[in-house]
Parts: C-alpha cells; sequence; structure tokens
C-alpha cells in the first residue's frame, strides 16, 4: 500500500460534553507511525466539527442551521488539536471542506485532486471533513463514512479504514447476542443489509454500521478495500495497519 484513509467519527472523538483529546492523541500517534515508518500517504477524514461546537456553545442540534453553527465553532476547535499534535511528530496538516459537488463536478474534482496531489507530494496530512456550514440538502454528502468512501477512491487510494465505536462487522447483534461472530473478511453485502435502518450510536453521530456497509459497498464495487476496527482501542489497527496482522476487524474487498 501506498495511500490510505482514515476515518474517524464524532463517537470517538467526543465524551461527555468535551473533545476526547486523549483519543485524538492516540489516533496521531498511529497516524504518525504510519508516516514516519511504513512511509505512507495519510488522508485523515475526521467528523467531531458539531460535537467540539457543542463544548463552546449549547444549541439544539436537531435544527440545521444550529448544527451548522456548531460546525463553524467546532471546525476550527479541531484544527487546533490536531495541528499542535502532528507538529509534535514533526509533521503538518491541512484543512479541505468538501461538499458533494466536488465530487460530482468535473472540473470540481479535478481542482480537489490537484490540490490533494500537491499536498501529499509535501508531506502535509489533509484532514477531510464535510462542509457543515454551507452544505445544503443538494450540495450534502449525508455523513463521514460516505465522504471517506468517496475520498478513497476519487483520491485512488489503497485503503480505507475506519475507526469507529464499531469494532467490526458481526453476524448478529453483538449487544443481543452473546454468541455473535465477527466476519473478518467480507467479499460481499447482500442487498437488505444495505437498507437497514440507520442506527448511529451516540447524538452527535450522522451514520451507524449501515452507512458504513453502504462505504465498504462503494469500495467493493470499485476494487477497493475497506477495514473496520475500533477507534477507542487502536490495537487492532495497529495489528492490521502497521504490521500487516489481521487478528480483528472486519476487511472488505473483492
Amino acid at each position: 500500500m501506498k495511500r490510505i484513509v482514515i476515518k474517524v467519527g464524532s463517537a470517538v472523538l467526543r465524551e461527555d460534553n468535551f473533545l476526547a483529546v486523549e483519543r485524538l492523541n492516540n489516533l496521531v500517534d498511529l497516524i504518525a507511525k504510519l508516516k514516519n515508518e511504513k512511509k505512507l500517504e495519510v488522508i485523515l477524514v475526521s467528523s467531531g466539527a458539531v460535537a467540539a461546537g457543542n463544548t463552546v456553545l449549547n444549541l439544539n442540534r436537531k435544527e440545521v442551521l444550529n448544527r451548522q453553527a456548531l460546525a463553524a465553532i467546532g471546525q476550527p476547535l479541531l484544527m487546533k488539536h490536531y495541528k499542535k499534535r502532528f507538529a509534535e511528530h514533526g509533521l503538518k496538516c491541512a484543512q479541505m471542506l468538501l461538499v458533494a459537488e466536488d465530487f460530482d463536478s468535473r472540473k470540481r474534482s479535478e481542482n480537489a485532486k490537484g490540490v490533494m496531489e500537491i499536498l501529499l507530494a509535501n508531506n502535509i496530512i489533509p484532514i477531510l471533513n464535510e462542509n457543515d456550514v454551507i452544505a445544503n440538502q443538494e450540495l450534502l454528502i449525508g455523513d463521514n463514512d460516505q465522504l471517506a468512501a468517496h475520498a478513497t477512491h476519487f483520491f485512488d487510494a489503497d485503503l480505507l479504514a475506519i475507526l469507529s465505536d464499531v469494532d467490526g462487522l458481526y453476524d448478529s447483534n453483538p449487544h443481543e447476542n452473546p454468541n455473535a461472530k465477527m466476519r473478518k473478511i467480507v467479499n460481499y453485502l447482500e442487498p437488505e443489509e444495505l437498507e437497514m435502518k440507520h442506527s448511529p450510536n451516540s447524538e452527535f453521530a450522522t451514520g451507524g454500521i449501515v452507512t458504513k456497509l453502504k462505504a465498504a459497498s462503494f469500495l467493493i464495487q470499485r476494487n477497493r478495500m475497506m477495514y473496520l476496527s475500533s477507534g477507542f482501542d487502536l490495537t487492532n489497527a495497529y495489528d492490521f495497519l502497521l504490521d500487516g496482522n489481521h487478528k480483528s476487524g472486519t476487511l472488505f474487498k473483492k
């Protein structure tokens, strides 16, 4: 592998009413090792802007304009933490805010690709998020799992790693069935698996397991891989991404 996308969700980056700084720090440490030791190009898709904004201003998040206002407050807070932590590893980062049209419009997608290649060529870590502040229903991608999948394809990455509160895909609901077994390798997803009701586990999340399966299906159809593992405990992510050992987590591939 040469280039990977890592996506981390709101459930991982928020703890109570605060940004989960320790988990953010652990994520940065992992990315630094991937860059410095494995010499990988890493694109980070980071949720958490609304959650970070809510630590400053408490608004009703069910209102679209309130969520956009919170994103405007929270995005620079997120970037402040990322910038500080990456600097401790001698790394620099940049912010890219995207909407659906950036992938649908040939001119805009080519511009985004051009910027991405410049950043990666200069050893900069691009941090992507949906541009919640300006995105209306027509421009909305919908959730960062889909953004990450599209970014993986359009920016020609080999793998998408989603680090989440979901540590893999099971053959049944592990919260209801103690005997549920993890599906370590998945080559195909049934249509009914992609049509289940969304079940985000955090009030700040916009997805759930279904949005991750849709992201995986999108990439499988384009002959790209996706790895799903825990963002709370990065042990399995280290094993797979750094050492190439697939001990746990689910790998989606054709």
